[in-house]
């Protein structure tokens, strides 16, 4: 399950629509709404770097055979680029991937 964490200043005015970027992450990934969960928090400050960001997008996602480093590198650029195109958002993206024997997860009983 990819889980993206958007972290974004309070002071931020622009609409960051969830819904519509979980649609183009799974299409970027290949993978349901069902498993990819994104989680945005709006913090009041943050070091600044050399980059002017609008939102940080901290990705954790399972490590695939066939999720190559130029795999996931054009999957990240491309999620960068949709999110300048459509929302009018500069993003900072960073991907950790993770093995599948070292994940553990524990939903709430429906």
């Amino acid at each position: 399950m990819p889980l993206v964490k958007l972290f974004a200043r309070t002071t931020l005015t622009k609409s960051i629509p969830l819904p519509a970027i979980q649609s183009m992450m799974c299409n970027v990934w290949g993978t349901k709404p069902e498993t990819t969960k994104l989680i945005l928090t709006r913090v009041d400050d943050w070091t600044e770097d050399s980059f002017n960001e609008d939102i940080y997008v901290d990705i954790r996602a399972y490590g695939k055979a066939e999720r190559t480093r130029d795999f996931v590198l054009d999957g990240m650029k491309t999620i960068q680029q949709n999110l300048k195109d459509e929302h009018d958002l500069a993003a900072n993206v960073r991907l950790e991937t993770y093995e599948g024997e070292r994940y553990f997860h524990v939903p709430p009983p429906k």
